[in-house]
């Protein structure tokens, strides 16, 4: 039986929420597999025409809220310089490469393709197994921009929450809240685009805390389906006027006191880096993490992290 088509809109950008399984069982993806998955998102967002607007990333499935833009938005400047970022500047771009990948690259279907082989590619090497990763294709949905975007981007953010892993969305560094508090929004992964432009508002850190109210407040109401975030807990945000203090980020981001490898002034972690490098099986130069809120700490994850 053929699979029925996905749902496109090639005239505009569309927002999709995309949802895909394992075929594992239990919960295959733990931390170290978290970090990865959303380190490859992070490196395919740079290569084809999407903005990303939300995640989440549990044990057994994620959410992906995503932008694409069609094929006429593939300029050839700008395919060029991704084409460079993908296979090298060295390697020739022409005509036939413009016609390839402005159409590979504004392809929703190829996008989480590519995400997903890569990562069962690192499963299955860091396990040392084969097969199948993940289960039945993925599924996604066109999203109304507005009012309908920012209820499922809430939806994304909550799903940590019901599953009852975390009191708070920032506290689950594997979703969109999270990664924004966490990490201030590291390399500029994740849009601003909430959907509340009918709000006319401009300032991100504004949109932001309207977004997180709206997650709270939503976050509180018992839909049935799962947990619900603590009433008190949404009570206390509501005084502090949804706000998060320079020591809630603080707090928030010293987990990298306990899941880094070395931590330290950025010579120092050089200096231990090259004394260990050996032990990761690779010559590459490591790019060490600035920990947000301390003034000249850096980070170097865990080797077991890489």
């Amino acid at each position: 039986m053929p699979r029925n088509a996905r749902f496109t809109l090639p005239d505009r950008p569309a927002i999709y929420h995309i949802i895909s399984r394992t075929a594992l069982s239990g919960f295959p993806l733990g931390d170290i597999e978290k970090d990865k998955l959303l380190d490859i998102i992070r490196y395919f967002s740079r290569i084809y025409f999407v903005d990303i607007l939300g995640f989440a990333i549990m044990g057994n499935h994620w959410h992906l809220a995503v932008k694409v833009y069609p094929h006429e938005y593939a300029y050839r400047d700008e395919v060029k310089e991704r084409f460079a970022r993908r296979y090298g500047e060295d390697v020739h771009f022409g005509d036939q490469d413009m016609e390839k990948f402005s159409k590979k690259w504004t392809d929703l279907s190829e996008f989480v393709r590519e995400i997903k082989q890569t990562f069962s590619r690192y499963y299955n090497k860091r396990h040392n197994r084969r097969g199948f990763f993940w289960g039945e294709r993925f599924k996604s949905m066109i999203v109304q921009e507005g009012h309908t975007l920012v209820n499922m981007l809430a939806y994304i953010d909550l799903n940590p929450i019901r599953a009852g892993i975390v009191k708070k969305p920032e506290d689950y560094r594997w979703c969109s809240l999270g990664y924004h508090t966490q990490t201030g929004n590291k390399d500029g992964l994740l849009s601003i685009d909430f959907g509340m432009k009918e709000w006319n508002e401009f300032n991100p850190s504004e949109i932001v805390r309207k977004y997180r109210q709206f997650v709270y407040e939503t976050g509180a109401v018992d839909a049935g389906k799962g947990k619900v975030m603590d009433k008190k807990i949404v009570e206390k945000a509501r005084k502090k006027n949804y706000k998060i203090s320079r020591s809630d980020r603080f707090r928030y981001r010293c987990r990298y006191f306990t899941d880094s490898g070395v931590i330290g002034g950025k010579d120092f972690v050089q200096e231990v880096f090259d004394q260990v490098k050996h032990l990761l099986g690779s010559k590459d130069e490591r790019k060490f993490t600035p920990v947000g809120g301390v003034e000249g700490l850096y980070s170097m994850k865990r080797l077991g992290q890489t």
